[in-house]
């Protein structure tokens, strides 16, 4: 049976067995709903349990617990973040929000739906590596703005923004700042005591936890309105029974995330693009060369698909993700691509390496060794690719 290479962690991890074993008492011992000190013992110990994660995952952001909201995972963190601050500001202050043109679509399309709502929303434009420019969001801002929200680090390209500077920004010119820090909690240090952020999204579906949980931190007096009606679960601000397994996996798996990991993740990925970029020709970098997650390499291959460039991968073994149109249900190319100036050539041959912990530096060279192969079989057939003129031996 052929062994399969999975390197599309940038989209799911394979749940670690430590978290499972973490979550398992909460599906079949302690599975009552979260109670107060007031209710039944097994109630009371599944609240216990909500709150030891709770202060687990808060401490890792250096926030304190009431300021982290469960939630499905990171596209509700987001969809509620604009949201509820919308409905929480919309109408006092104005109806003005900022992103980046590269948000992922949780943000991207919260910002549309509030558009179709009469919110005016300024999509900012990033450099060739992805990056915002800070005069032109401190330009971006008026009297009527009253939330920015731009991500900690790209999904597709792995840019990491610095958010610092973002938030000094925003707290300067006295609007919220929310951040999606989907790629990057855990991975790259951050601690909201120092940082100017008000909101931030963060999931444990891409650190080998469960899917279907994440979080919001949101920072005392921040002002945000509930926007899913139901109970009162969450400090009143998420509807819906709390997710206690998933919260427990969510805290386990954070708390198994090391220094040492993403470090060894780091020397993969730079494994992957020093050699890839050196190698194989007319191959070029997206995103910024350092300052990047330590889990993503991304590059584009001239003269390709990505689509082809993954079928044949697959069809060897490895699974990796593509930004072409092949492989969107919009039929659109991949939007990073192109806000960071990329051509339709360069979305179309774009392919994402994103490394978990299972994965080896073994793995990591048979990849590449793959890539190289699969890349020069189909540029040798591909029409876009530059032939050499047949000698007039072989005419």
């Amino acid at each position: 049976m052929q062994t399969y290479t999975y390197l599309d962690n940038g989209a799911a991890t394979r749940l670690d067995e430590r978290v499972l074993e973490a979550m398992t008492p909460y599906f079949l011992e302690a599975y009552a709903v979260a109670t107060s000190e007031f209710g039944y013992s097994l109630g009371i110990e599944s609240k216990e349990a909500l709150d030891v994660a709770r202060a687990s995952l808060a401490a890792r952001l250096g926030a304190s617990p009431e300021e982290f909201v469960f939630t499905s995972g990171d596209t509700e963190s987001s969809n509620m973040a604009l949201k509820g601050v919308a409905l929480a500001l919309g109408e006092k202050k104005g109806k003005h929000i900022i992103v980046s043109k590269i948000e992922d679509f949780p943000v991207l399309h919260s910002a549309q739906a509030l558009e179709r709502q009469g919110f005016r929303v300024t999509y900012l434009p990033v450099d060739g590596e992805g990056v915002v420019d800070l005069e032109a969001l401190e330009k971006a801002i008026d009297r009527e703005t009253f939330l920015v929200s731009i991500q900690h680090a790209n999904q597709e390209i792995g840019t990491i923004q610095d958010i610092a500077a973002i938030g000094r920004v925003c707290r300067k010119k006295g609007v919220l700042f929310h951040t999606d820090a989907t790629h990057t909690f855990t991975r790259v240090s951050i601690d909201v005591s120092d940082v100017p952020v008000d909101l931030m999204s963060v999931s444990a579906h891409t650190i080998h936890g469960p899917k279907g949980i994440g979080g919001l931190y949101v920072r005392k007096k921040t002002p945000i309105a509930k926007w899913m009606d139901g109970g009162f679960q969450e400090f009143d601000l998420r509807a819906g029974l709390e997710n206690i397994p998933g919260a427990v996996g969510f805290a386990r798996a954070a708390d198994l995330v090391t220094d040492e990991e993403n470090q060894r993740l780091t020397g993969m990925r730079d494994r992957i693009l020093d050699r890839l970029l050196n190698e194989v020709p007319d191959t070029v970098l997206n995103g910024h060369r350092s300052s990047r997650v330590p889990q993503n390499a991304n590059v584009s291959f001239h003269y390709v698909e990505g689509e082809s460039i993954t079928l044949h991968l697959d069809i060897r073994g490895f699974a990796v993700s593509t930004g072409s149109a092949c492989f969107s249900r919009s039929l659109e190319g991949s939007h990073v691509i192109f806000g960071i100036g990329g051509d339709h050539e360069r979305a179309h041959g774009s392919i994402r390496f994103t490394l978990g912990r299972f994965n080896t530096v073994e793995e990591v060279d048979q990849v590449i060794s793959t890539t190289s192969e699969v890349v020069a079989q189909l540029r040798r057939i591909s029409p876009l690719a530059p032939h050499e003129a047949p000698s007039e031996e072989a005419k």
